[in-house]
């Protein structure tokens, strides 16, 4: 959508969330998901600000890359101007600490399917925790 568009629907409030990042916008319409049913959201921690104010309980979790080398190679990988990896690396520090502020699981990706198990295991702890809190009255 172009750019005043994307304004009205943050001032109209349609977006969970949503972040600009350089030249990019980026935002999500609120989710109306069927009861007992997970929302997993790929979004920076602009997004995941706006997530964890509206949401206090919500699981965040943080992957990062094991070293900033792999970083670079992923982000060249995947077809990513040199102006475009210089501005992620400039803004990965400071990622890295507001994720920790906002109390997020640090998971680094070093292997994709020992990283997609992590997670696995980092949810089903999470729904167990809100299960047992619901069970208790909190």
């Amino acid at each position: 959508m172009d750019r005043a568009r994307f304004d009205a629907a943050i001032e109209a409030g349609e977006f969970l969330e949503w972040a600009d990042f350089g030249e990019y916008r980026y935002g999500t319409p609120h989710p109306n998901p069927p009861p007992g049913c997970d929302i997993l959201l790929e979004i920076d921690v602009q997004g995941a600000r706006q997530v964890r104010r509206r949401h206090p309980e919500a699981l965040l979790l943080f992957l990062e890359a094991p070293t900033v080398g792999d970083q670079v190679h992923r982000l060249r990988g995947r077809g990513d101007s040199e102006d475009h990896v210089r501005a992620r690396l400039s803004y990965g520090a400071s990622e890295r600490e507001t994720a920790r502020e906002l109390g997020a699981v640090v998971v680094v990706n070093a292997e994709l399917a020992e990283t997609v198990a992590t997670m696995g295991r980092i949810i089903d702890d999470h729904r167990k925790r809100l299960a047992s809190e619901a069970a208790a009255g909190g």
